[in-house]
C-alpha cells in the first residue's frame, strides 16, 4: 500500500504501464477490470468516445436536469408534511435512475410513486450492490472439504441475477421495446452490427456493470459527504446559495449548463472529495512484472492499493489537513493535483468517467442547496464517522434532515 505522494509518483510516473493490471472481474469483458493490453485500450477508447467524452456527456445533461428537477420535487412533497428525509435512499436512488436512462433510455419504473421505487431500488441493490461478509472457509478450511460454498453460492446467484437483469435490457433496446435513441446499449448494438465478434453482448454487459457499480455507488456517497458537511458548516452553505442565487439567472432549478459559472460549489465538491474521498483505496492495481520501488523489489502478481485518504490529508502538503476549507481549490484546474489530490484515480487506469461523475454529483448537491433550507434533526453537529464498504467509504450513520422550500422557489417546486 502506498500512502505519501512521492511513492505514489514513483508507481504511476515510472511504473505506471506495469502497474496498469486489474484483478479478473466478468470474464475480462469489464475495461475498469480488465488486464492492460489491446482488449483494454480498445474498451477504454471506444467508452471514452461513445458514453465519457465531453460531448457524449454534454448530450445527455437533460437527463440529469430531469432526474434531478424529480428528486427536488419528491423533496418538495416530503417537505410539506414536515417529514425527515433519508438523504442516503434518495441519493442513491437518482442515480440508479440516472445511470439507467444513460444506459437503456428507461428509468427502470412505469409509475415514479413510492413503493414502486422502493421495490425498484430494493431489487437493484440486490443485483449490483455486494453485500460485505466474512467466508468463513477462510478460517475453517475443513468447510470447504465438506463442500461447504455459503458466500460463494451467493455470489453465484447475485452474478446470475445480475447477468439476466443485464440481457434483459439489451434485449429490449435491440428489439426497440421502449425508447432508447442515444442510449449506451443502443450505440454498441450498431457497432455489434458491423463487428458482432467484438462487440459482443458479454462486452456490452461489462461495460453496463462498470457504469452501474462505479456510478451507483460512489456519487450517492460523495452527495451525502457533501451535504452533511455543508450541514456542519452552514456558513459554507450559505456561500453556495449566494452564488447559486447571484450567478443563476434564469427563474427555474439549476441546470448541468449552469455549473460552469458555480467555481465555488464546484470547491466544495472538491474539498469534500479530499477529506471524504468516496473509494479511499481506489480501485486495486496488479503488476505484470516486478520492479523496484525505492529500495524494495515488488514480485510480479503484487496488489498494489493507493491510500488516497492518507494523501488527502498528509498536513506536508495540506494547510489545515483536517479542516474543511472549500477555498483552498479556488483556482483550481481539472479534477486532479499532481499526486497529492486523487479522487478519481491515477495513471492510465484512473476514472474515465471523472467528468459525469463530477457533474451529477455538483449539480444534485446545488439543486438542494438552491430549493431547500435545511436543517439538523438533532442539535449536535451530524455525524462524520465513516465506514469502509469494500472499494466506497460510506457514512457510518446515513444522512437524515429535514427540508423546508425557500419561499422564492415554492412556485417552481410545485408545478414540477
Amino acid at each position: 500500500m502506498t500512502i505519501n505522494e512521492k511513492s505514489i509518483e514513483e508507481c504511476f510516473t515510472n511504473h505506471d504501464q506495469t502497474l496498469a493490471n486489474r484483478p479478473r472481474s466478468y470474464g475480462y469483458k469489464n475495461f475498469g477490470l480488465a488486464p492492460y493490453g489491446d482488449i483494454w485500450r480498445t474498451l477504454r477508447r471506444l467508452s471514452t468516445l461513445e458514453v465519457f467524452s465531453s460531448s457524449s456527456v454534454q448530450k445527455s445533461s437533460f437527463i440529469r436536469n430531469e432526474e434531478v428537477s424529480n428528486l427536488c420535487s419528491i423533496l418538495f412533497r416530503l417537505s410539506c408534511d414536515s417529514r425527515k428525509v433519508d438523504l442516503k435512499y434518495q441519493f442513491t436512488l437518482l442515480t440508479a435512475h440516472v445511470m439507467l436512462r444513460l444506459v437503456s433510455g428507461n428509468c427502470g419504473v412505469e409509475e415514479r410513486d413510492p413503493e414502486s421505487e422502493k421495490m425498484f431500488l430494493e431489487d437493484f441493490k440486490s443485483r449490483f450492490f455486494a453485500s460485505i461478509s466474512m467466508n468463513v472457509c477462510n478460517y475453517f478450511p475443513v468447510l470447504r472439504w465438506i463442500g461447504y460454498k455459503g458466500i460463494e453460492k451467493r455470489v453465484i446467484e447475485m452474478q446470475r441475477r445480475r447477468d439476466e437483469y443485464l440481457q434483459r435490457h439489451v434485449d429490449k433496446v435491440r428489439t426497440k421495446k421502449f425508447d432508447s435513441s442515444g442510449s449506451v446499449v443502443e450505440k454498441f448494438l450498431r457497432l455489434q452490427e458491423t463487428e458482432p465478434e467484438f462487440y459482443s453482448d458479454a462486452v456490452i454487459k461489462g461495460i453496463v456493470v462498470l457504469m452501474f457499480n462505479a456510478g451507483t455507488d460512489t456519487s450517492p456517497v460523495a452527495m451525502e459527504w457533501a451535504m452533511s458537511v455543508l450541514l456542519n458548516h452552514p456558513d459554507k452553505l450559505e456561500k453556495v446559495r449566494e452564488e447559486i442565487k447571484c450567478n443563476v439567472k434564469h427563474k427555474g432549478i439549476i441546470q448541468d449548463s449552469d455549473l460552469s459559472s458555480l467555481p465555488y460549489l464546484r470547491c466544495v465538491i472538491f474539498e469534500t472529495l479530499r477529506l471524504y474521498p468516496a473509494a479511499p483505496l481506489l480501485l486495486p492495481h496488479c503488476s505484470s512484472k516486478k520492479f523496484n520501488l525505492g529500495s524494495y523489489e515488488i514480485p510480479e502478481n503484487t496488489m498494489l492499493l493507493v491510500n488516497a485518504w492518507a494523501v488527502h490529508r498528509d498536513s506536508e502538503f495540506w494547510e489545515d489537513a483536517d479542516v474543511f476549507k472549500p477555498e483552498r481549490f479556488e483556482g483550481f484546474v481539472g479534477d486532479r493535483d499532481g499526486f497529492r489530490f486523487l479522487p478519481f484515480g491515477v495513471g492510465r487506469r484512473a476514472c474515465p468517467a471523472a467528468g459525469l461523475g463530477m457533474r451529477i454529483v455538483t449539480l444534485a448537491v446545488g439543486a438542494l442547496v438552491q430549493c431547500f433550507e435545511w436543517k439538523k434533526v438533532e442539535e449536535e453537529d451530524i455525524d462524520m464517522r465513516p465506514v469502509f464498504g469494500g472499494v466506497s467509504m460510506a457514512k457510518a450513520v446515513p444522512l437524515v434532515a429535514l427540508p423546508n422550500p425557500w419561499p422564492e422557489m415554492v412556485p417552481i417546486l410545485s408545478q414540477l
